[in-house]
């Protein structure tokens, strides 16, 4: 056993991954049992993010690393030290793998494979009939991943809307989509107000699915929706974090049975995140039947 594989977060110490991956590592055979963590603050700066690729690239025994709220901020600061990134990574400006092979240092954005594995186990291929909408709480790499993976649907939402503090990041997803090739008329982007939230939440029809990609609730205490807001009826909410303070999986606890919600945590978007990006950085092919195997393992660590 040599080397190590890395997790790229805030405060990778509480993440459930900690005590998982020796477990997978047994069972996939990996060369190493040992994950080790990088912390970098919400704001960190260019060249915080640049010598961690640059300690990640130049060190033999690091094997690559999976990248989670830093996603965006690594790569604008740090993209140009890969000697390869794929489509949806140059698209986006995002990096949540990194990966060495043969000398070359590799990137990829794994989240709308994720978010398209996770959703498709909880959403039925006929969810939306071009009558629901999406509500997608959160612009930034996995907000923007999952609206991607929304558009590319043959049964795609009548609206996506997208809130968002930062019209930066709002701008930004609006900028993809219009290379993508999206129907404008399938995007409308809000300013995160408690009024804006309510309103979009208040006009979703019933059925429609609300999901938290904001990150609070894990990084930083909160909810992208404010107190008092009703979720609409028969709505499928999805918290994307399986840890942390969850402030809007209790509110959508809260309201589960009077709204006769569907409520899904992140556990499952955790599992596939994780089993992507070990895929990728030990080339092994993550087939369905492995990553049940390995969810199955990972159960008894679940926070």
């Amino acid at each position: 056993m040599s080397g190590r594989m890395g997790f790229v977060g805030v405060s990778t110490r509480s993440s459930s991954i900690m005590a998982i991956f020796p477990v997978w590592a047994d069972i996939l055979g990996l060369p190493t049992r040992e994950l080790e963590g990088h912390d970098l603050p919400l704001d960190a700066t260019r060249e915080q993010y640049r010598a961690l690729v640059e300690a990640i690239r130049d060190d033999p025994e690091h094997r690559g690393a999976l990248v989670t709220t830093h996603k965006m901020a690594l790569y604008a600061a740090a993209h140009d030290l890969f000697d390869e990134l794929d489509d949806f990574a140059r698209a986006c400006g995002e990096v949540s793998s990194i990966a060495k092979r043969d000398g070359r240092l590799l990137g990829h954005a794994k989240d709308p494979i994720t978010a398209g594995l996770a959703l498709d186990e909880f959403l039925a291929p006929d969810a939306f009939g071009g009558v629901r909408d999406a509500v997608v709480l959160g612009a930034g790499g996995a907000g923007l991943a999952l609206t991607w993976r929304l558009a590319e649907r043959d049964d795609r939402p009548r609206r996506i809307l997208v809130t968002d503090t930062s019209r930066e990041r709002l701008d930004h997803l609006a900028a993809v989509h219009a290379s993508r090739g999206t129907d404008p008329a399938l995007l409308t982007l809000f300013d995160a107000t408690p009024d804006a939230t309510r309103a979009a939440l208040a006009e979703a029809p019933e059925g429609s699915i609300v999901v938290n990609a904001s990150g609070l609730g894990k990084d930083r205490p909160g909810s992208p929706v404010p107190d008092g807001a009703v979720f609409p009826r028969r709505a499928v909410v999805w918290e994307f974090n399986y840890r942390g303070s969850l402030e809007f999986l209790h509110q959508a606890r809260a309201q589960q049975a009077e709204r006769e919600l569907t409520v899904v945590d992140g556990w499952r978007y955790f599992i596939h995140g994780w089993t992507q990006v070990i895929g990728e950085v030990f080339a092994i092919e993550m087939t369905p039947a492995l990553v049940e195997r390995l969810a199955v393992a990972a159960e008894p660590f679940r926070a």
